[in-house]
């Protein structure tokens, strides 16, 4: 199992801890990306307000941006300047927006601070909407033809930090979980958890059987068999599933962790 985390420091630090506790690991940098899809509506404020009766979406976001624009300026005195931590007291992707159409209709010009040139109307501002797909992908046809809509794709690229534990060990996996919470990301985490589980669940049942099946073929045979394997819980229930290829590499795992030693079709324990 492996746990992903933000930045070079989590991972070197995760992996000193896990070290610390005796959970080998090793550590992996590799090259990762992030595609996201929008549907981007763009146009004249009082364009966009007379083709959205249609689309209570559009027309909610609309009123939103209304509302933002108009808190925005009724403090905010032509010639005053502000900075931009003024502005943005919180994440607030209305008032980026707003501000972005002031930017670009020149109502509004500077760089760390930003100064109000003149008043502007709402009407006239050119306002750039974006809405994840399945937020409109009911009427997205009426929305290219009525509104201009486009795709946009957006795709990132960025290095990603892992640490991958090396040990099957119901315990050291518990363990590395447990330290684990302060470091990675709560998705890897959760995967993490049940990855390490299934595995030593896995791991468990073939060191068992290899006390009685020594020749690798009986052996992958008889786990599969009983795919799948099955842990029950309170709460939940997990299925195990594999196929020969995956028990192949489990038990060179197991021969690298030396728990178990294979010569040919021999395994010795």
């Amino acid at each position: 199992m492996r746990f992903e985390v933000l930045s070079k420091e989590d991972m070197i630090e995760l992996s000193k801890e896990l070290s610390k506790a005796g959970i080998m690991n090793k550590t992996k940098e590799e090259l990762g990306w992030e595609i996201q899809h929008f549907i981007m509506i763009r146009g004249k404020y009082s364009e966009l307000v007379a083709k959205s009766e249609d689309f209570d979406v559009i027309d909610e976001k609309l009123g939103e941006i209304q509302q933002t624009f108009e808190r925005l300026l009724e403090k905010w005195q032509v010639g005053e300047e502000k900075e931009i931590s003024e502005l943005f007291d919180e994440v607030d992707i209305n008032r980026l927006v707003v501000l972005s159409a002031l930017i670009e209709g020149g109502y509004v010009v500077g760089e760390e601070k930003l100064k109000l040139m003149k008043k502007p109307k709402l009407d006239d501002l050119v306002i750039e909407l974006r809405f994840p797909i399945d937020e409109v992908e009911e009427f997205l046809d009426e929305l290219e033809e009525k509104m201009g809509a486009k795709l946009i794709t957006e795709f990132t690229f960025m290095k990603k930090y892992y640490v991958e534990v090396l040990e099957v060990e119901r315990d050291l996996i518990q363990g590395a979980l447990e330290i684990a919470e302060q470091y990675a990301t709560e998705e890897s985490l959760v995967e993490a958890m049940f990855t390490g589980v299934a595995k030593s669940v896995l791991a468990e049942i073939i060191l068992e059987l290899v006390k009685q099946k020594n020749k690798k073929n009986e052996l992958i045979e008889t786990l599969l068999e009983r795919e799948p394997i099955i842990i029950d819980g309170k709460r939940e229930k997990i299925n195990i599933y594999f196929d020969e290829e995956a028990l192949e590499d489990i038990l060179k795992e197991l021969q690298s962790l030396g728990y178990i030693k294979i010569k040919g079709n021999r395994i010795w324990w």
